[in-house]
């Protein structure tokens, strides 16, 4: 009889995992939800005698404790609203709401950019931007143009049919071949302005002394085609190359781009970095660097090798001027010798030399 109820029960088992199970689940409290990110609390306590120890019976457990919360989450997704994507063929999407708990960033939020000359100028004097429409109306042309750039309203001073002279200016001289040179310089002047500004905004001030028409070193023509290259909205990945340049693209601020460990992925190796982390911060003993300890101690000597030989010098000096002096006290020199010898001098000495 009692292997007849054996394999009665163990029948039974076997039949009920074959079964699907039902969509409802019951809990004794309820989950809390966040739909916005996916998310679901389990409140309950799991069953601590199930979870003790490791092997199939533990996982099947966390199987089935995950499958319930899963189907508990799609359940209240199904209660959003929905509707069809790309038409009415499409899949069904539904609406996510705002989320609820906000989740760390993987990776830093980015810097602010600095602000350009003409922005600090700007709020230095406080001046307003005030938008300004690009379209103008064109009295000779009788139509709407560019207020800027090519076919802009009143044309090109450079390319009109018809040139000024103005006054006090030479006749023979070529006013077309002027307003062309005086362009080439404010185009120029443009770029230089532009180099430095993207010079200024990459923290690199070996870039800002550069014009168009002076002698650049070797390094100063590099950082300027590097800073120029990715100034492109593409950081100068689809720009042509020169002959000896490198196929990696270079970076903004011309070193090597930071990397950042996976937040999740490796544990062994977070373990590694935490455990040394914590070990170096309980060590009593500081940890010494001998090559910047010795380099220390030799500067220190050398600098008091230095002064000393200063000392010796100064010394030095202050015998030399004093043997310098004792001479000609002893000889009568200075303002009392001057005066005896004015002393011993004939009357008539003074008398001779006028008359000379």
């Amino acid at each position: 009889m009692a292997a007849v109820r054996v394999e009665e029960v163990l029948a039974a088992a076997a039949q009920e995992q074959q079964q699907p199970r039902s969509v409802q689940v019951e809990k004794e409290l309820e989950l809390e939800f966040d739909l916005g990110n996916l998310l679901a609390l389990d409140p309950n306590p799991p069953p601590a005698a199930a979870l003790r120890g490791a092997g199939p019976r533990r996982e099947s457990q966390l199987r089935a404790l995950a499958r319930d919360n899963v189907q508990l989450l799609a359940a209240r997704l199904w209660e959003l609203p929905a509707e069809r994507a790309d038409g009415a063929a499409g899949p069904l999407v539904a609406r996510l709401p705002e989320p609820i708990f906000r989740l760390p960033r993987e990776k830093p939020p980015p810097r602010p950019r600095p602000p350009t000359r003409w922005e600090q100028f700007a709020r230095l004097k406080g001046i307003r931007r005030r938008k300004r429409t690009s379209l103008v109306w064109d009295e000779q042309a009788k139509e709407w143009r560019r207020r800027w750039g090519y076919r802009r309203a009143g044309g090109d001073p450079a390319r009109a049919w018809l040139a000024e002279v103005p006054a006090g200016a030479d006749p023979e001289e070529d006013q077309f071949a002027k307003l062309r040179r005086a362009k080439r310089e404010r185009v120029a002047r443009n770029e230089l302005n532009r180099l430095r500004n993207l010079a200024r905004a990459h923290r690199s001030a070996a870039a800002a002394p550069l014009h168009p028409t002076g002698h650049q070193s070797r390094q100063e023509l590099g950082l300027a085609a590097r800073v120029a290259r990715v100034s492109t909205a593409s950081l100068g990945r689809f720009q042509p190359r020169l002959p000896k340049e490198p196929a990696e693209p270079p970076s903004r601020d011309g070193g090597k781009k930071r990397r950042f460990q996976p937040l999740l992925g490796d544990l062994a190796a977070e373990r590694g970095r935490q455990l040394e982390l914590l070990r170096g911060m309980n060590s009593k003993k500081p940890a010494l660097d001998i090559t910047r300890a010795v380099n220390k101690q030799l500067r220190e000597e050398d600098a008091e090798a230095a002064a000393a030989k200063g000392k010796k010098r100064a010394q030095r000096g202050k015998r030399g001027r004093r043997q310098q002096q004792r001479p000609g006290k002893r000889s009568g020199g200075g303002k009392k010798g001057g005066a005896a010898r004015r002393q011993q001098q004939p009357a008539g000495g003074s008398s001779r030399r006028k008359k000379a």
